[in-house]
């Protein structure tokens, strides 16, 4: 890791295209069209920086949700095309872009989750989407597949990027907030935000406390968050950030399809015998830099580390600790190449991690026996770059590629009187080139074209190695080839980003539970494919009214399996549809209903014998925002308080003994009040 870290400053030294020191007067690059009227400068910004990729990305502001009662990425990107983002229990998300990580029966796989660009995901690809605050973060960056190349990733799914406030981009000097509703939730939270002179600050808390909906689903939730910056001159700005979380959380269980129909509401009996539940300390810190270096080129870059505490009692008691760390250097230029308008930008980023796991006897939710010990340790470094080169006033080709190198280190130790343990040191190294090639084209309004193909490879982490006696399992690097072409853009009262993808993978990395109380079993597929449509549109047909619309078409399915034949993949429902229709008064209040509609619930097992039920959930949101900084609102869910199923386990062959079925949320109504100064 050395080498890798040592690597950094070379990458510095890169030599750039010709005229990258020329003192040439360059026209704006190609943007997304006018600005959403209703989005502050500072996401106006993001929008267009991420409109110069040639495929699928998109920008959620807080102000699309902050009027709802947002608990977690479920509720944030709900308008986000492309985002499957489905709760199972509390926080737990299942998080996936283009059939990401869908077989992984928990947490995230396949996606990189970050905070201000820095990794929530572990060091060897497992991410946790649990620590992650709604009302401590600006906006929210979604960059579809391999979109995500700036992040230096080149996975299937992509990235989130959750970009937290500062002293300059806080819409308030001061925030008190206060929510809460049925289950006896309720959340606290309190944010102050100034400048003075060259330094800026941000600051901010929020405490969560929570029965839940179902029988052991009770919830104790605190999130603190420091952004402080100070500029250096007229062209650079260090900045200090950490973030801080404690989590706890009872976990209700999935239940059997004749326990939901029985009722929905209840609890798996061996969770609440077991107490079931996932408690979660971790503090996050970075220190960045961003430098103008000349008219033409800038450099971002920074340090930053993370350690997370783990007391998980589920069929035994998980206890981990866990420390990443790592660097990453980007530098961006633009200028011309052969008299041609060009931009390019190319980084490195090195990342090492250190796991202590400990498992033991679960007795009754506390630790019993010690049953086994381990030590995981992962390295990961990309080298990644990409160039635009405008061949027209109105055309750019690109290409771009990543180098990556991931590196698995396991040692096990054998426990006295517990014959299932065992010695044992393994390692693994995976290394590969993802190459991207696309085209980006703009009209004169604004409106954008744009296709790109792009390599995507995903090596396994630990937990999809099973490490045994013998060594790790025989599991391979998933690989895929994603064929990508959409629109985007607005006319009149129309704006639309509509995107279709096709993937052909090898290897594919899929995970089915073997039963409740067993760690699932990763395999590789031989061929699959993922493809499908991810669409947005809003209609402005009127001064104060406004449909909000997105659908999602999911085909995943095996290609000639020996096992599985053609089946479809299990989890993701093929067709997936949301719509609000929202009304803003002119003296400040709006209503706004919304829907949720899957017309065909998702395959539960990978033999495509039993889905999920079809639903539709329908909403209402509404509130007044004062002239004096003061708003309100109210939120009502499932309204006619249907029992549907949300998420399911992935299983081979669903049975009636199958406890795969998560419920979806009760009829519940929150209201909220927010003063800001």
């Amino acid at each position: 890791m050395k080498s890798a870290f040592s690597a950094c400053g070379a990458l510095l030294l890169i030599a750039l295209p010709a005229g990258a020191n020329a003192q040439t007067t360059v026209d704006s690059v190609i943007v997304t069209g006018r600005p959403d009227p209703e989005d502050p400068a500072i996401v106006a910004q993001a929008r267009q920086r991420l409109s110069e990729t040639p495929g699928g990305v998109s920008v959620v502001a807080a102000e699309s949700y902050e009027d709802r009662f947002a608990l977690a990425l479920d509720d944030m990107l709900r308008d986000a095309p492309g985002v499957f983002a489905q709760k199972k229990w509390g926080g737990d998300i299942r998080l996936s872009i283009r059939g990401s990580g869908l077989g992984n029966a928990n947490h995230n796989r396949g996606l990189l989750l970050a905070q201000d660009g820095l990794p929530l995901n572990e060091a060897d690809g497992y991410g946790d989407s649990q620590i992650a605050d709604p009302l401590i973060t600006r906006f929210v960056e979604v960059y579809r597949g391999g979109n995500a190349l700036r992040f230096g990733g080149a996975s299937l799914g992509g990235a989130i990027n959750l970009v937290t406030p500062t002293g300059e981009t806080a819409p308030y000097d001061l925030r008190l907030r206060l929510d809460g509703g049925d289950f006896a939730l309720l959340r606290q939270h309190l944010a102050l935000a100034g400048r003075q002179g060259d330094w800026d600050g941000f600051v901010a808390v929020t405490n969560q406390t929570g029965q839940g909906p179902r029988p052991q689903s009770q919830q104790n939730i605190q999130f603190a968050s420091l952004n402080v910056g100070r500029r250096l001159g007229d062209t650079a700005q260090v900045r200090f950030i950490l973030n801080g979380a404690q989590i706890k959380q009872e976990i209700p269980g999935a239940l059997t399809r004749a326990q939901f129909d029985a009722d929905p509401h209840q609890a798996a009996a061996g969770n609440i015998a077991n107490d079931y539940a996932r408690d979660v300390t971790g503090v996050r810190s970075a220190l960045t830099l961003n430098w103008d270096i000349a008219d033409h080129l800038a450099l971002s870059g920074g340090v930053y580390g993370v350690w997370k505490d783990l007391e998980h009692p589920i069929f035994q008691v998980i206890a981990q600790e866990s420390r990443n760390y790592g660097l990453f250097a980007k530098l961006d230029w633009d200028g011309e190449v052969a008299g041609l308008r060009a931009d390019a930008y190319a980084g490195i980023w090195g990342r090492q991690g250190d796991l202590d796991s400990h498992f033991y006897l679960n007795r009754a939710g506390s630790r019993g026996a010690l049953r086994s010990v381990s030590y995981q340790n992962a390295r990961a470094l990309d080298v990644f770059g990409e160039g635009r080169l405008f061949v027209s006033d109105q055309l750019a080709v690109i290409a771009g590629a990543t180098y990556g190198r991931a590196e698995r280190d396991y040692d096990s130790r054998a426990v006295p009187g517990v014959a299932t343990t065992f010695n044992l040191q393994a390692s693994r190294t995976f290394d590969w080139i993802a190459p991207r090639l696309g085209l980006l084209w703009e009209a004169p309004d604004g409106a954008q074209l744009f296709a790109n193909v792009t390599r995507s490879v995903e090596p396994p982490n630990f937990g999809a190695l099973s490490p045994t006696g013998t060594g790790f399992a025989p599991v391979e690097a998933q690989e895929a080839v994603t064929f990508e072409a959409g629109a985007r853009g607005r006319r009149g009262a129309f704006t639309w980003d509509v995107t279709l993808y096709h993937a052909e993978l090898e290897k594919e990395l899929l995970q089915f539970s073997v039963r409740p109380d067993r760690p699932a079993t990763t395999f590789n597929a031989d061929e699959t494919y993922h493809r499908g449509l991810e669409a947005a549109v809003d209609w402005r047909f009127a001064p104060a009214w406004r449909l909000r619309q997105t659908y999602a078409w999911s085909d995943f399915a095996f290609r000639d399996d020996p096992q599985y034949g053609d089946n479809r993949l299990p989890v993701a429902p093929e067709h997936l549809y949301r719509a609000e229709l929202r009304y803003d008064a002119p003296q400040g209040w709006f209503v706004a209903p919304s829907v949720e509609w899957t017309p065909r619930g998702a395959y539960v097992d990978f033999a495509n014998t039993t889905r999920a039920p079809s639903y539709a959930v329908a909403h209402l949101n509404a509130g007044r925002t004062f002239r004096s900084g003061v708003s309100v609102f109210v939120d009502l869910r499932n309204v006619t308080d249907e029992a549907y199923v949300s998420n399911v386990q992935p299983v081979i062959a669903a049975g009636p003994a199958t406890a795969a079925y998560w419920p979806g949320e009760r009829r519940s109504v929150f209201a909220g009040l927010v003063l800001d100064f």
